[in-house]
């Protein structure tokens, strides 16, 4: 019979040792002094074995079962967890299990990410990494043990988050390796041992005349006026969805008709500049008087304070009737970056405006303002070429109509 709260508190000391059991091995034992220990008995190998779980009150009835339920998972994965107390006392006195040196590459890493990158790892260490390997002396683990981790990741689905998980051990491992805790990076003995990752493509549409059905159904938009401000504004400037949600008046300049975003909030890290058509400037003038006084260009419905959720956007495409297979708020990229280049813009000057990492590194030298004369023009031409769709009429192609 499964031990009460009340039971535990009401044990009163003897004459002699004894114990109250609970369930699953989880027993008090209760000293003629009045001390009262929780110990857990199991077996490992045929062989009878205790482990202490600490002491009440100060370890709870319903803390040892948890403690408990943690030292059954090791048994049946054929861990003795006793062996497995001592062996992280004795990395942890060091400082030099997997989680320890994880956090502090984690610390001295995370302020050169953006605030949502660096909760995604922690997240993905947390849940998916640390319980298994977490407490293990980073220089012992091997490539099949980290392995045997990242299986698990796959065997629910999470292909993507597996590949992702490898990837930041490795940074962890190469870390360690840097720093004198470690040898080698196990890491790069799983190259090709995962489930390969299905490319991501997001949906969008690239005829035109589906683009120009599209923007006229978001111009007969019956929802929030904030919301509807942020669809027209998606297609004209095809930033990052978090980079318009996140967009603030303070980094906008009406009278230079240009959107400063700052490098922390850009993936990467790198500060950028969005000019700003004059249809781009005609909303944000049109939207100013709702939200202007605020800090967000797109403020949440809940709080002013904070922005837009992320899935607002999305939200208003599936209200409008289209699907997640048609286009999403992510899609305006590739709609913008297929047509400009069907059309003859400067190749550079499009990867340049979708901010996207330059492996060349001469090119990668450039500063943010790169192509920018150029930009302005190709901004106000698909700004232009965007309200030709709308109107349904005969599309002159962009390069042409710029004069160029």
């Amino acid at each position: 019979m499964a031990l009460t709260n009340v039971a535990v508190q009401g044990a009163k000391p003897k004459a002699k040792r004894y114990i109250l059991k609970d369930e699953r091995g989880l027993y008090l034992e209760v000293a003629p002094s009045g001390g009262k220990w929780w110990r857990l008995r199991y077996w490992l190998a045929g062989r009878e074995n205790r482990l202490s779980l600490g002491t009440f009150p100060e370890v709870s009835l319903a803390q040892a079962r948890e403690r408990r339920d943690e030292a059954r998972k090791l048994l049946a994965q054929g861990i003795d967890p006793s062996a497995a107390r001592k062996e992280r006392a004795e990395a942890q006195a060091g400082g030099e299990t997997f989680e320890a040196v994880a956090s502090e590459w984690f610390e001295r890493f995370r302020k050169k990410w953006t605030a949502p990158h660096a909760g995604r790892i922690l997240t993905r260490l947390r849940k998916d990494v640390f319980p298994f390997i977490g407490s293990r002396p980073i220089h012992e683990i091997n490539a099949p043990e980290l392995l045997t981790v990242m299986r698990r990741i796959e065997a629910r689905g999470a292909i993507e988050t597996a590949h992702r998980a490898l990837q930041n051990c490795g940074q962890v491992f190469r870390y360690a390796v840097a720093c004198g805790k470690a040898e080698r990076d196990p890491s790069g003995d799983l190259r090709g041992a995962l489930t390969p990752t299905k490319e991501k493509h997001h949906p969008s549409i690239t005829d035109p005349k589906e683009l120009g059905e599209l923007l006229r159904t978001i111009d007969a938009y019956q929802g929030s006026h904030v919301v509807r401000c942020a669809l027209r504004l998606a297609p004209l400037l095809f930033v990052r969805p978090g980079e318009l949600r996140h967009a603030e008046w303070s980094e906008v300049d009406l009278e230079a008709a240009e959107w400063r975003i700052p490098a922390e909030k850009m993936k990467m890290r790198t500060q950028h500049i969005v000019p700003l058509s004059r249809q781009a400037v005609a909303v944000l003038r049109e939207l100013h008087p709702l939200t202007g006084k605020g800090k967000y260009v797109f403020p949440g419905v809940r709080s002013s304070a904070k922005p837009m959720s992320e899935n607002t956007v999305n939200a208003a495409l599936r209200y409008m009737g289209y699907s997640t297979d048609q286009v999403t708020g992510h899609g305006f990229r590739s709609t913008a970056t297929t047509l400009l280049n069907e059309q003859g813009w400067n190749p550079d000057a499009i990867e340049r405006q979708l901010s996207h990492a330059e492996r060349n590194k001469v090119r990668a030298a450039y500063n943010f303002a790169e192509f920018l004369p150029e930009r302005r023009r190709m901004m106000q031409a698909w700004a232009d070429f965007l309200d030709g769709l709308r109107q349904g009429g005969k599309v002159i192609p962009i390069r042409a109509a710029s004069g160029e």
